[in-house]
């Protein structure tokens, strides 16, 4: 089945108060990603290195392709300006998720920082979609070529297979 470029994904509106925020929504003709807001019912604080929190989106969406998956990311602003970054880095919506989305939130600056307000409605993350390879697994003893790269793990980029770094 070849893959859609402009698939039809479908929302689920789970907490009517997100219609005033705003639903998802790509911002400009070329974003990446469509924002999420945050939909709470009143200003949310968060402390710096405290653990992270939950931030219910008043959404859900199920994509029902094995070939697609949602990457939930942090917005650049609130990462670089404020601090707010998401508790796991990167979240993954699989296919077959339909639950209501949550951003997890963490503010990673310093002890001592400014708290951060997430108030009602505010863009807190963004959602984009990507396609997924799913291929199978084939035991092998060992692999049908070699590379420059060798055998070489973890930080071994533009070193020689020779074993001197």
């Amino acid at each position: 089945m070849p893959l859609s470029l402009t698939p039809e994904i479908e929302v689920r509106i789970l907490n009517p108060r997100i219609q005033a925020s705003g639903l998802p929504r790509y911002q400009s003709d070329l974003a990446a990603g469509i924002d999420l807001y945050a939909c709470l019912e009143e200003p949310l604080t968060v402390h710096p290195q405290a653990p992270a929190v939950l931030v219910p989106t008043g959404i859900a969406i199920l994509m029902n392709d094995p070939h697609r998956a949602g990457l939930i990311l942090a917005r650049s602003g609130l990462g670089h300006r404020k601090g707010l970054v998401l508790g796991q880095g990167v979240g993954t919506l699989d296919a077959d998720y339909g639950a209501e989305i949550f951003v997890s939130a963490w503010l990673r600056t310093p002890p001592g920082s400014e708290t951060l307000t997430i108030n009602p409605g505010d863009r807190i993350a963004q959602l984009v979609f990507v396609p997924i390879l799913r291929p199978t697994f084939r035991i092998v003893e060992q692999f049908s070529t070699t590379t420059r790269r060798g055998d070489g793990g973890f930080g071994s980029t533009g070193i020689e297979a020779t074993g001197i770094e």
